[in-house]
């Protein structure tokens, strides 16, 4: 039932009125989901001590008098006088006191006698009434008169909503659904819970949809079932060859003109098919537009169709929308798939076109099938250089290797050298991980072409390289000369906005970028630029999120995950990768790790990208903030193995990532000195917008020392982030719990909600030293208030806020260590101190908590 409380709360109420007919009418399409709540509606009534009665109308039945009714009335003869009272009598017999429910399945299927016995039932008030039946087919006069005439309520049953799909989907397969997927099966199924019963085990039978890294994922294209056959033919119904051809003909080539559909099959038969339910036509423009009814339909049409008769139709579709002179992008695509598919001559310069529709689309499997087939037949420089493309963005970045090569030792002018060696030195950069092989790929390219317009592209790439390799500035500087170019082509474009957005953003010059993110995603919405566009998303949400305006950061990324969802292969997930981080920067951490762990279940398998390092170092700190210390440990062991050799602006994070594991196992002098060490490689490249981040994280773990230097800080990096982190550390430093109070709400406003909640727990803490009771229990409230927001959030300040003991800073580090088993020994090595010192502080800490014994010191601090 999940997903249906607001129907099971419209019955609920419907059956339990005080005067007056009790039931409800459910009706709704087939496979809805009208009978599952009809029988827990009786199911509920039978708990409470009502006897339950349930009959299925069917059509076989029809023709009997009482037929639906004939299991339950046994050997009443219908030509006997009083009949009706008799099988009324019948079905309330034994009744206790509660009385009786009666269930009618499909009740527009019963026969005439069988509906005035229901009616007789209602208006009697005789028995409470449950009655399912179907939208829009005709039901005895008996029957409609029940909610016509006012004595039942009638509740429309909906198909599930995407989001109720996706809990029915994560209630039935036990664990969580990747979002894409799950929007995949409510599309295909739009929210019949039968069809998607179906759907589900023949996709789960296929191994299609299956479980990865915890995580239920569908992958491929869906593999119709008999039983999903026999579902969706019931539902069409008898077919005649006129009526499929016209089911055909959409399933392999929706949606089409209303005209041009006429013409290929005949006017009367498109309307007999609209009126049959088989087709729907929506306006669009100036004429309309026909789809089949259910998408349903197509896949178990395309299933079942003869390859003969599949080609034959491709063909006549493609010659048809030749002949009609479209030329919108989209038909120029379905006509180059159409003729791959049919008895047509392939055309070399369509299947090149519509290989650019279809990368520009981001369908790059279907770019690669496309320009491959160009190829094939012959096409010639435009064609392979969109093969090689998609291949690279497919991780098949080998294959497009050689294949730029050749191109590029070939090439004949300028631009073709330029055409060539921009995706040679991006290929090589990106995709096979190779940065030393791609900038010198890169200077060759520059030293080839002699027209400085066109180096122009070449320089918008290395700005790009630049920001990868941890040289902002640098970057910054490429990318402006290569934006100064008037003529600079869509990718390169995106690709210099990288080094721009980017090295702005990590040099805390957020308010310089101005509407660059946007020329730029607009630039990203032609072929060529479109799969970049979601690296300039990581690199424009990065800026927002270190610079603090967070609300901003989710929105884009929330953007680019929605245009994401429909993407085949890895792209799909990328938008969900910035949508994890996004969460993570506003310390919505089971969110974050909802969405990271989706994403990475998909990459690992097969993604060159970098976006993988990207999903694990965040799910790493996600994991460590929730005290998931194997989950954090894995991510950071696997972040090592795909670590990409051009990705060194990224080793920041992944240090403060290592201070949030070490926090965790509560190692805390360790995890500052990884938070610390992060703000020096920061600042030692000019990341110092990451440099900010790195030292209020060091602040959150306990480091009293970094005021001066954030407030130095706050006077040169962009953004609400950095005053709000100066003025946070420089309270903590002066042991003002006012100060870290009104820190917390000023990091609130600005939508960081762990360091919020970190820095009232801090606040509670120093008022409880002062003595200040009333001011502590503020802090502590609102702690708890921002941690609950954070879903889980497991920190040293908050731990501590949440269970004060009189231990000192170190004394609850060593006794933590102690806890988890480690001995004198190793403890010292880890704080590098002495074994005596270790010693020391365990006695002094047993003393003060009362325990004599090592093995008790962790229940205490756990407060177990």
């Amino acid at each position: 039932m999940t997903g249906r409380a607001e129907e099971l709360g419209f019955i609920d109420a419907a059956v339990r009125r005080a005067a007056g007919a009790k039931g409800v009418v459910l009706a709704g399409a087939a496979g809805v989901g009208k009978t599952r709540l009809a029988r827990e509606a009786l199911a509920a009534l039978a708990g409470r001590g009502t006897a339950t009665r349930w009959v299925c109308a069917t059509m076989s039945a029809r023709g009997l008098p009482l037929g639906a009714f004939a299991g339950l009335l046994g050997e009443l003869d219908p030509s006997s006088a009083g009949l009706l009272g008799k099988a009324i009598d019948a079905l309330l017999a034994g009744a206790p006191r509660a009385g009786v429910v009666v269930g009618v399945d499909d009740a527009h299927l019963l026969d005439e006698l069988s509906a005035l016995v229901l009616h007789e039932l209602v208006l009697r008030a005789a028995a409470t009434v449950v009655v399912t039946v179907r939208s829009g087919e005709p039901a005895p006069d008996a029957v409609t008169a029940l909610w016509k005439d006012g004595h039942l309520d009638r509740l429309e049953v909906q198909p599930l909503s995407a989001t109720e799909t996706a809990g029915l989907l994560e209630a039935v397969l036990g664990g969580p659904v990747d979002g894409v997927g799950a929007e995949r099966l409510w599309a295909l199924t739009r929210g019949n819970a039968l069809f998607l019963r179906q759907l589900v085990d023949g996709e789960i039978e296929s191994g299609h949809l299956r479980e990865t890294g915890g995580v239920w994922r569908w992958t491929g294209a869906p593999a119709v079932s008999p039983g999903l056959v026999e579902l969706v033919g019931a539902r069409m119904g008898r077919l005649s060859e006129p009526l499929l051809e016209v089911v055909d003909t959409l399933a392999l080539g929706e949606p089409l003109g209303a005209g041009l559909l006429a013409g290929l099959t005949g006017a009367a038969t498109v309307e007999e098919a609209e009126s049959r339910g088989l087709i729907e036509l929506t306006p669009d423009g100036r004429r309309l537009q026909a789809r089949l009814a259910h998408p349903l339909y197509g896949e178990v049409r395309r299933s079942a169709m003869g390859r003969l008769r599949a080609r034959r139709l491709s063909g006549e579709i493609a010659r048809a929308i030749t002949a009609t002179g479209a030329r919108r992008a989209e038909d120029t695509l379905r006509r180059a798939v159409l003729t791959l598919d049919s008895d047509l001559e392939p055309d070399p310069d369509l299947l090149t076109v519509a290989s650019g529709a279809a990368t520009e689309m981001l369908d790059l499997p279907l770019a690669e099938r496309l320009a491959t087939a160009a190829v094939a037949a012959g096409g010639g420089f435009d064609a392979r250089l969109n093969m090689a493309n998609a291949l690279s963005w497919l991780s098949r970045g080998e294959e497009s290797d050689s294949e730029l090569r050749v191109l590029f030792a070939g090439a004949q002018s300028d631009l073709d050298r330029v055409r060539a060696g921009f995706p040679r030195a991006a290929n090589l950069f990106y995709t096979l991980q190779r940065p030393v092989e791609a900038l010198a790929a890169l200077d060759e390219a520059d030293a080839a072409v002699t027209d400085g317009d066109l180096r122009a592209a070449l320089t918008g790439l290395r700005a790009a390289f630049l920001v990868h390799l941890g040289q902002p500035e640098l970057a910054v500087r490429c990318a402006t000369e290569a934006l100064a170019s008037p003529a600079l082509p869509p990718p390169a474009f995106v690709m210099a906005s990288f080094g721009l957005v980017g090295g702005l953003g990590v040099q805390g010059r957020c308010d310089e970028i101005g509407d660059a993110a946007a020329r730029a995603y607009a630039a990203g919405a032609t072929a060529g630029a479109a799969v970049p566009s979601f690296g300039l998303g990581y690199w424009h949400t990065l800026a927002l999120q270190l610079a603090g305006y967070l609300s901003e950061a989710e929105q884009v990324a929330e953007e680019l995950r929605r245009r994401g969802a429909d993407i085949p292969g890895a792209p799909q997930l990328y938008g969900t990768v910035l949508a994890g981080r996004a969460a993570l920067a506003s310390g919505r951490l089971r969110t974050a790790i909802r969405m990271l762990r989706e994403a990475r279940t998909g990459l690992s398998p097969f993604d060159t990208s970098g976006f993988e390092e990207l999903c694990l170092v965040a799910l790493a700190s996600a994991h460590a903030t929730v005290g998931e210390v194997a989950a954090a440990r894995e991510a950071l062991d696997r972040l090592g193995d795909v670590h990409h050799p051009g990705w060194e602006f990224l080793e920041p994070e992944a240090e403060l990532a290592r201070a949030g594991l070490a926090a965790a196992e509560g190692a805390l002098s360790q995890a500052v000195t990884s938070a610390r060490t992060a703000a020096d490689i920061a600042a030692g490249r000019d990341q110092f917008a990451l440099e900010v981040l790195a030292l209020q994280t060091a602040t959150r773990l306990g480091d009293r020392t970094v005021a001066a230097r954030l407030g130095e800080l706050a006077g040169q990096v962009c953004g609400p982030r950095a005053q709000a982190a100066a003025a946070y550390a420089a309270a903590f430093a002066a042991d003002d719990g006012d100060g870290l109070h009104a820190a917390s709400a000023r990091l609130e406003q600005m939508g960081d909600l762990l360091a919020a909640a970190d820095a009232a727990a801090q606040a509670a803490e120093v008022h409880a030293r002062h003595g200040r009771r009333g001011a502590e229990q503020t802090s502590v409230a609102r702690a708890h208030r921002l941690a609950a927001q954070c879903e889980g959030a497991r920190t040293p300040a908050l731990t501590a806020a949440v269970r004060p003991l009189p231990l000192t800073a170190r004394e609850r580090e060593i006794v933590t260590l102690a806890a988890d088993g480690l001995s004198n020994r190793e403890i010292a090595d880890r704080l590098l101190v002495s074994v005596r010192t270790v010693e020391g502080h365990l006695y002094r800490a047993g003393a003060k908590l009362g325990v004599t014994d090592r093995t008790q010191l962790g229940s205490v601090l756990r407060g177990d």
